[in-house]
């Protein structure tokens, strides 16, 4: 196995286009690292520099230690799975795994036992005389896998190969290759669209924004300390909820205005986070996660600052939660981050039509929850966790 670092790394297409700007990440080996963002944020490109599919413009790319930039793809000892397959569709799925192997002229009873193997592992010994045409699309991603493992390389490559799945064998196929990476030891480099699947898989995620590397860390650290807006708004599922609001201190206590309405903030916050008294009397952007809200009432101890008045505009029953959809009276973060994450997103939503004066906020309720849509709510609010960031700079607001 081997580490595989990323020195500066830059490329720059003919068209004057920068897709990756001086990226550095080191991935330990026997690492599992997702490079995860949006649409033309520069990941593949990166995993394709690594691979010697794309010529690095300016930096170096290590493998082992050992300086690949001028090195052919064949001889970087990387595996690569695509998100196509690329099955050969006149062989089958034994011929398919071996022929790498073959080009290789790999002496046959070593080429049966390798095969053997990838084929136990992944749980295709009784597809190995079928050819891709008869494979379902997570079989044919099984076979694309057994080809990787048979060549037992120092680094496997990985773009977005579960992108044509269902979500129902997306889910499986990601407890799969998790299992596997594990087995195998092996360095990998995952890349996604998917922050679901990022934050899953991943030992430590990479997120890049217009080909400039914006935090990396293990997921939880992402979801919990994201060190800007953009990281904050892209990890999550639903997205964090953010709107403007104003920092104020009433006899001693800091408050954030959000319209009509106030939280005060919890000292441990404060503690944690003393940048925020810098911005007493400035308009930031507060976020708030849907699991840091709660239906509020007479029959738990939330206090009057914690808690906001609104009405349920739309209720989702998940079973193991009610999402609840609200009004927050303060605007809307509008900022290139929150547009390039709407963009991303594809925000048209179930209530995207209703003119809003505020802000739309997503809650999880319990499942015991009666509420209904139209029906006037309180909503709970932790106010441990929430999260402030510059408007101006995107940058949280912390020490």
């Amino acid at each position: 196995m081997a580490d595989v670092v990323l020195d500066q790394i830059t490329k720059v297409y003919d068209n004057g286009f920068e897709a990756v700007s001086n990226l550095s990440l080191d991935t330990a080996d026997g690492e599992f690292l997702v490079l995860v963002g949006p649409s033309g944020c520069g990941k593949s490109t990166a995993l394709r520099m690594v691979a010697g599919l794309e010529e690095i413009t300016s930096g170096e790319v290590r493998i082992g230690g050992r300086r690949v930039n001028e090195m052919p793809s064949r001889d970087r000892d990387i595996a690569m799975v695509f998100q196509s397959y690329a099955l050969y569709p006149h062989m089958d799925v034994t011929e398919n795994i071996s022929f790498g192997l073959q080009l290789r002229k790999m002496p046959k009873d070593e080429i049966k036992r390798r095969v053997e193997r990838a084929a136990a592992t992944l749980g295709l010994q009784d597809l190995m005389d079928r050819k891709p045409r008869m494979l379902s699309g997570g079989q044919r991603q099984r076979v694309a896998m057994g080809r990787a493992i048979v060549r037992n390389p120092q680094v496997f490559l990985m773009d977005e190969p579960l992108s044509n799945l269902d979500a129902k064998l997306r889910v499986q196929m990601r407890a799969d290759i998790s299992a596997l990476q594990r087995e195998l030891g092996v360095t990998t480099i995952y890349v996604t669209h998917d922050q679901v699947e990022a934050m899953t898989m991943g030992d430590r995620v990479a997120v890049l924004r217009k080909g400039v590397l914006q935090q990396v860390d293990a997921p939880q650290t992402l979801y919990e300390y994201p060190v800007n807006l953009f990281v904050g708004g892209f990890i999550g599922s639903p997205p964090m909820n953010l709107a403007e609001g104003t920092l104020s201190e009433h006899g001693g206590d800091v408050r954030v205005v959000l319209g009509d309405q106030q939280l005060t903030l919890d000292p441990a916050l404060l503690t944690e986070c003393p940048a925020l008294r810098d911005h007493l009397g400035r308009t930031v952007a507060v976020g708030v996660r849907s699991e840091d809200l709660s239906q509020a009432g007479p029959a738990n101890d939330v206090p009057a600052g914690h808690r906001l008045r609104t009405k349920a505009l739309l209720t989702e029953a998940l079973g193991s939660e009610i999402v609840v959809h609200f009004e927050v009276p303060a605007p809307a973060v509008h900022t290139e981050d929150t547009k390039e994450l709407e963009q991303d997103a594809g925000l048209h939503d179930a209530i995207g039509s209703i003119e809003l004066a505020g802000t739309k906020f997503v809650a999880s309720f319990s499942p015991r929850s009666a509420v209904r849509p139209g029906d006037d709510i309180e909503v709970g609010v932790d106010v441990t966790r929430l999260y402030f960031f510059d408007l101006d700079t995107g940058l949280a607001i912390r020490t």
